[in-house]
C-alpha cells in the first residue's frame, strides 16, 4: 500500500510539472513567439509581460516555490531537532518538485526574453536545475537506508549476508540452489573491452541473461508463480546493490564534486533574485498588493 501510495504522488509531482508547462505554453505561445516590438499590440501584452498581472505572479510564485523547496529540505537534512520529521528521501522528492516547478514559472515570468544582471540568475538557476538532475542520478547510485541515510561498507556487507538468510527462513530454499543463486547474481560481466555505450549494453544484456537464468532455475524447483515474483524482485535488488557496491567509492566522489558544483549556483541565483526582487519593488512594482 505504502509503495502504490509513494508511486501515487511521484506520478503526480511529474503530471503537475508538465501539466503546467504545457499549459502555460499553449496559452501564451502566440504572445512568445513574437519579437520585443510586436509584443507591445499583443492583447494579452498586459497580463503576460514580466510586469504584468500573470507574468508578475509567475515570478513571484516562482520564486516563492524555490526558497521554500531549497529551505525546507535544508532545514530538514541540517536541523537535528527536525531528524525525525518523515523520511529524508522523501523531502528530497518534495525538494525537487518544487525547485522542478518553481524555475518553469519564473521562465514564463521572464516570457523568454531576459538580459543585463537578471541573466546571470536565470543562466545560474538553469545551472541549479541541470545540476540537481545530475545529483539526482548520483545520489540514486549510493546504497541508501530507508530514511534516506548514506550506507556504510559494513552495512551494506550485512544487507548481503540478511539475503542469504532471507532465502533460507523466509522461502526455504535448499543450500545448493541458493549457492547457484548466490554465484550467480555475484557474477560480474567482461569490462575490459568496448566504449561507454558498448559496456553499458553489454552490462544490460548480461543483468538480462542472468535474470532469465535465475528465472528457469526457479520454475526447475516448482515454486509457486507469486513466489518466483517475490524472489525476482529481491534478486533485481540484490543485483543493483551490487552494482552500486561496485562504484560505491566512485559515485561518493563525484557526489562530494557535484556539491562544489550545485551549491554556489544556487547561492548566486537567490543573491541576484533578491537584488531583482528588491530593485522591483523600489520602482513601485508591487502586483496585487
Amino acid at each position: 500500500m505504502r509503495r502504490t501510495l509513494r508511486l501515487f504522488f511521484r506520478t503526480a509531482m511529474v503530471l503537475v510539472v508538465v501539466f503546467t508547462f504545457c499549459f502555460l505554453l499553449v496559452e501564451g505561445y502566440s504572445y512568445y513567439q513574437l519579437g520585443i516590438e510586436d509584443r507591445f499590440y499583443h492583447d494579452q501584452h498586459q497580463l503576460l509581460k514580466p510586469s504584468g498581472l500573470i507574468g508578475h505572479g509567475l515570478g513571484i510564485v516562482g520564486s516563492l516555490l524555490i526558497v521554500a523547496g531549497v529551505s525546507i529540505y535544508m532545514i530538514r537534512k541540517r536541523v537535528r531537532r527536525f531528524a525525525r520529521l518523515g523520511v529524508l528521501k522523501y523531502w528530497l522528492e518534495f525538494h525537487i518538485f518544487l525547485c522542478s516547478l518553481g524555475p518553469i514559472l519564473v521562465l514564463f515570468h521572464t516570457a523568454f526574453k531576459f538580459g543585463g544582471i537578471v541573466s546571470i540568475s536565470f543562466w545560474c538557476m538553469v545551472a541549479v536545475v541541470v545540476s540537481g538532475i545530475i545529483g539526482r542520478y548520483i545520489y540514486l547510485q549510493i546504497p541508501h537506508t530507508i530514511e534516506g541515510r548514506e550506507m556504510s561498507l559494513t552495512e551494506l556487507e550485512k544487507t548481503k549476508a540478511e539475503f542469504k538468510q532471507l532465502l533460507q527462513e523466509r522461502y526455504q530454499l535448499n543450500p545448493l540452489l541458493i549457492d547457484e543463486i548466490l554465484q550467480a547474481v555475484r557474477s560480474r560481466p567482461d569490462r575490459t573491452k568496448g566504449n561507454s555505450i558498448g559496456r553499458f549494453a553489454k552490462k544490460f544484456l548480461f543483468e538480462y541473461k542472468l535474470l532469465r537464468q535465475i528465472g528457469t532455475l526457479l520454475n526447475a524447483n516448482h515454486f509457486a508463480r507469486d513466489t518466483r515474483k517475490e524472489l525476482l524482485r529481491l534478486i533485481r535488488y540484490e543485483i543493483s546493490l551490487n552494482r552500486k557496491i561496485d562504484r560505491l567509492l566512485t559515485m561518493q566522489n563525484l557526489f562530494r564534486y557535484w556539491h562544489v558544483a550545485h551549491l554556489p549556483f544556487a547561492l548566486v541565483m537567490l543573491l541576484i533574485m533578491l537584488v531583482h526582487i528588491g530593485v522591483a519593488l523600489a520602482f513601485g512594482y508591487r502586483w496585487i498588493f
